[in-house]
Formats: structure tokens, sequence, C-alpha cells
């Protein structure tokens, strides 16, 4: 098999915890959050084009095709590079829109990956995390490819050590628009600072959690319900919330316990995103 004919993956993230710090003079939220990669999401595989152009064969409903995170990140890796080389996209989609996974993050940052081993573009990851950045704060950290306690707005990284374990994540019925949360006025924004070396597993909240479960109630349900196992929580900005297990057993056991009236899916986490060996 070529590298043109393999299935390239874009795992999901969760935010382990997630501060918001403070604001910069541009608008732009200062944050502090662990990212832990997941063993399941989103599939992309390249077809080669001899005509130059940049298709989405998959397009999602609602979604104008150049609009589309792998099409934007296609086209900036071209404009970066000077490559002429086409491609048709083809996304097998499973990760929620609107679920604080990081999907479309994540299928950016694999598109990036791809395409310049692809097309021999030969950028080196920090190149690859800068072109990312300027479409969207989360696709660095995918490009990046560890398990890292990440500032800023989200881009500077200090890799983290994680125990291992598995993740029964809740998928509520709603989509959570990023902006509409960080632009309410109940955000809070001055949750203290800390050091990277201060961070250990549990620490922490998620400063949008409030928010996002005032404005969609579903989030808040799913997140009582998960609470009898353990210290549940929102990923990013929701609507999806997890609680997190020693084993896999225990977290199928609480899947099967999942009423009937809502979904989730379990998955173990991962300390490399499986493409950051490229």
């Amino acid at each position: 098999m070529t590298d043109w004919q393999r299935d390239w993956p874009a795992p999901a993230k969760l935010n382990l915890f997630l501060h918001v710090v403070g604001r910069r003079a541009d608008g732009y939220h200062l944050l502090q959050t662990v990212f832990r990669f997941l063993d399941c999401g989103d599939t992309l595989r390249c077809e080669p084009r001899s005509d130059g152009r940049i298709v989405l064969a998959t397009p999602l409903p609602g979604v104008p095709p150049q609009a589309d995170l792998t099409v934007r990140a296609a086209s900036a890796l071209r404009a970066a590079t000077g490559a002429s080389d086409g491609v048709s996209l083809h996304l097998e989609k499973r990760l929620p829109m609107g679920g604080g996974l990081g999907g479309g993050s994540s299928d950016a940052a694999t598109t990036l990956l791809a395409l310049n081993r692809l097309w021999r573009t030969g950028l080196d990851s920090a190149r690859l995390q800068r072109i990312g950045l300027a479409l969207g704060a989360d696709v660095p950290i995918f490009v990046h490819g560890r398990s890292s306690f990440a500032e800023g707005v989200g881009e500077h990284f200090t890799d983290v050590s994680l125990p291992p374990a598995w993740y029964l994540v809740l998928v509520p019925a709603v989509a959570v628009p990023t902006p509409e949360i960080f632009r309410s006025a109940a955000l809070r924004r001055d949750t203290p600072a800390i050091a990277a070396t201060a961070w250990r597993p549990g620490f922490g909240r998620n400063d949008l959690e409030a928010v996002a479960c005032a404005l969609y109630p579903e989030v808040a349900r799913h997140l009582d319900w998960l609470r009898r196992y353990g210290d549940a929580r929102m990923s990013g900005s929701g609507a999806c919330c997890f609680v997190e297990f020693a084993r896999e057993a225990a977290a199928q056991a609480a899947l099967a316990a999942l009423p009937a009236d809502m979904r989730g899916f379990v998955a173990a986490g991962l300390d490399r995103h499986p493409l950051a060996i490229i």
C-alpha cells in the first residue's frame, strides 16, 4: 500500500482541564489546558488530481467546501510552499461538530501532516504548527502530537506524562458554537495561572462549563449523570463530557448503564498522535 492509498487518522482530543487566565488586547483569550488524544476519531484519505484543484469529495451538510478546514488546510500548505499539486480529500466524519473534541481542528492538522508527506513539501513540525494556528487555535496541538500542557491561545506546549486511562465520553444532542461561549459576559476570565510543572492529574476545572451548561441544559444533564462515576468534566467549549476510568471494563460497564436518551462511547487515552512520527 502506498501513502496515497492509506487512511490518515484524525483523533479526538480531550481538555483535561481548561482555565481562562486573561484576555489579550486583540480580544483573544489566554488559556491554560492539558490536551490528551483519544484512540478514536475521523479518517482522511487523499487522492491525487492532475488538474491542480483541491476538492472535498465528502462535503459536510451546511458547510461550503471552501470553508471546510480540510480544504483551507490544503490551500494554506500550498500557499506556504508553492506546491501546485491537486488533491481530492475524502473525509470519513465520526466526531460531532460543536462537541469540544477538536474534530475540525484534527481534520485540518491531519490534512497538513498527510499532504506535507504526499506532496514532499518537507516542512518541520514548527512550520506546520504556524500554518495550523492561522486555521484555528486547536490545530497546532494535533501537529505537535503529544500530551501537553498548553498556554497562550493554546499554542505553547510543555509535554506531560499521563497515566494510562479509559474515558467514557457522552455526546449531548446539541452543537455548542465556541464563539458564543467566549463572548459571554458570564465567562470567568481571571483564573490564576499556574506553572506547567505545577499541574497534576485531577487539577482544576473547565471555566467554560458553567456558561455552556446555562445556555445548553442538555450539557448540564449529561454532566450530572456522569458525576456518579467520578470527576466529570466538559471538553473544550462543549458539548461533549467525559469521566476517566483506570480500566476499560469499568468504562464499558458505565456505558452499558447509559440511559436510552443519551449516547456516548468509550476510548483509550493516547500519549502520542498516531501521525506524530512523520
